[in-house]
């Protein structure tokens, strides 16, 4: 099928439309091309999609007692916390002046208030520890006021209508130099579970708030953590799927750590709800991190709008394998980038808003699109990826540089050259794909950018692009093959590209005598005066 290849003035306009309606558009611009000369600004058009949509792998298992804490309460042993001392009657557990230790599995109540000792938790036997925080208000001044030194398992819950309080000191005493541990207020060596209707409000004034060596399970309750350091640890893992949980914290929101095992260090949220305000990173994953339903809002480093310069990582969503959005509301003011990966990031559903002093979203490998909603209202750079995939979803991009960036190679494309700052594996493979979905975006920079090549095969594109002429609506090195689709691209024209004549559908590039002001209509139509765009 023949091709439209026409003029080049002022200002660009680039479209490539079906194939069934573009015959009658050659014969209109061609009419018209004898009277065009000069350079100028730029327009891009094309239609359809087809999208694929795909979940998280990422999974955990949780016990009916994790989600429901149906107790019986002839099971069940009583703890009277009583200032500056301690009242229990029964076996399993023993006071030792301000500390009660608990060593064995079973039920145990705690209410009232300790001003300064800590509830341990050193059990030699298998079977699971329950902590009903009952109205419980434990302060220790030198170490954690909740120490779950040794269990199979240990479950806290929090007791309905109840307020909770637990609060550490600024300094820990260890047993010895050789030990740090315990670092957090609530601090357990092996498998948490926190779940229950009551609240918890954790004052964490020496280092992290919640903490597990193992696996940390969120399922019910109102949580708040106010850490001078990170709020919420889980070497292993940490899966939410109910509850409220805030987090003030002075380094990381949510950190999982794990770097031993390929399959552990993951963050999994299936729902409930997150605050997180941090100065670091809001939710940090040693390998994924999977939003797959609930309200995440995350706020790092003071917000978007901060300009100073900054040597620590405050992105919002960080793993260093991939990151996945599948479903929930997502909103993300950070100082760094949004979303970044040092693998891929998959966004399969999902409603997501964005505003970053950054990039939107970095990967170093992949970006895929499969559905969901992406709003970046605000980014330097919008999508940077080497290879950038969009299959379906709703995405909007508005950047002070490039919309959809796919590059090989260092990028120095942060704002401030933080470390770890969006580094690129490779410089070949650089490739984007728009295979269905509705693409908009408001570039600074150049509007659709791909150090290699673009395939376009469905979907629609929509690029306001730069007003600069050292950049441009299109702008690629390879090629851009376009087979189907609708793309509309407007821009400056100093570095005007349109898709290349390997494409087999039409396309049309005008060019304005001179720049237009915004707001400006463009229409075009044929000679029967049958609509083509208005714009």
């Amino acid at each position: 099928m023949k091709k439209i290849i026409t003029l080049l003035l002022q200002a660009t306009l680039i479209i490539a439309l079906a194939a069934c309606s573009t015959a009658t558009a050659e014969t209109t611009v061609s009419d018209s091309a004898a009277q065009l000369s000069a350079e100028s600004e730029a327009v891009n058009v094309a239609t359809d999609g087809n999208a694929v949509a795909a979940s998280s792998s990422l999974s955990v298992k949780y016990d009916s007692e994790d989600l429901n804490p149906n107790i019986n309460a002839a099971d069940v042993s009583y703890i009277k916390l009583e200032g500056d001392t301690i009242s229990y009657e029964g076996e399993n557990a023993g006071v030792d002046g301000n500390v009660l230790t608990i060593t064995s599995a079973g039920v145990y109540d705690i209410s009232g208030t300790l001003n300064d000792g800590q509830i341990l938790v050193d059990s030699q036997y298998e079977g699971t520890v329950t902590l009903i925080l009952n109205g419980a208000n434990i302060t220790s001044s030198n170490s954690a006021p909740i120490f779950v030194r040794n269990a199979e398992k240990v479950i806290i819950t929090l007791a309905d209508g109840t307020q909770n309080v637990v609060t550490d000191g600024a300094s820990y005493v260890f047993d010895s130099v050789d030990l740090d541990e315990p670092n957090a207020a609530i601090f357990s060596k092996d498998d948490l579970t926190i779940n229950g209707n009551g609240s918890l409000t954790v004052n964490a004034n020496f280092n992290n708030g919640i903490a597990s060596k193992d696996n940390l399970k969120i399922t019910g309750g109102v949580i708040t953590v106010n850490a001078v350091n990170d709020g919420i640890k889980g070497k292993n893992y940490i899966a939410v799927n109910n509850g409220t949980i805030t987090v003030n914290a002075g380094a990381d929101g949510l950190q999982s750590n794990n770097d031993e095992d390929a399959e552990k260090g993951f963050v999994l949220i299936e729902g409930g709800t997150l605050n997180i305000t941090s100065v670091m990173d809001g939710i940090q994953a040693e390998t994924s991190l999977a939003i797959n339903g609930g309200t995440v809002s995350i706020s790092t480093g003071g917000g978007s709008t901060q300009s100073y310069n900054s040597d620590v990582s405050a992105k919002g969503l960080k793993a260093n394998v991939d990151i996945s959005i599948a479903g929930g509301v997502v909103n993300i003011d950070s100082f760094d980038d949004a979303i970044n990966s040092n693998v891929s990031v998959t966004i399969n559903g999902g409603d997501t808003l964005i505003s970053s002093g950054d990039d939107g979203i970095h990967a170093n490998s992949a970006i895929t699109f499969n559905g969901g909603s992406m709003n970046i209202t605000k980014s330097y750079e919008g999508i940077e990826s080497t290879t950038i995939t969009v299959n379906d979803g709703n995405i909007h991009v508005a950047t002070t540089d490039d919309g959809l960036n796919a590059a090989g190679g260092v990028d120095g494309s942060s704002t401030n050259g933080r470390p770890g700052q969006n580094g690129f594996e490779a410089v070949t493979n650089a490739y984007i794909y728009i295979n269905g979905g509705y693409l908009y975006v408001n570039s600074g920079g150049d509007g659709i950018d791909s150090n290699g090549s673009i395939e376009m095969t469905a979907g629609t594109a929509i690029v306001s692009g730069p007003t600069n002429n050292g950049n441009g609506s299109l702008d690629y090195n390879g090629t851009f093959n376009m087979t189907g689709g609708y793309l509309l691209a407007v821009g400056s024209s100093g570095m005007v590209q349109a898709p290349s004549e390997t494409s087999t559908i039409y396309s049309v590039k005008y060019g304005f005598e001179s720049m237009q002001a915004a707001g400006t209509m463009v229409h075009i139509e044929t000679e029967s005066g049958e609509e083509i765009l208005t714009f």
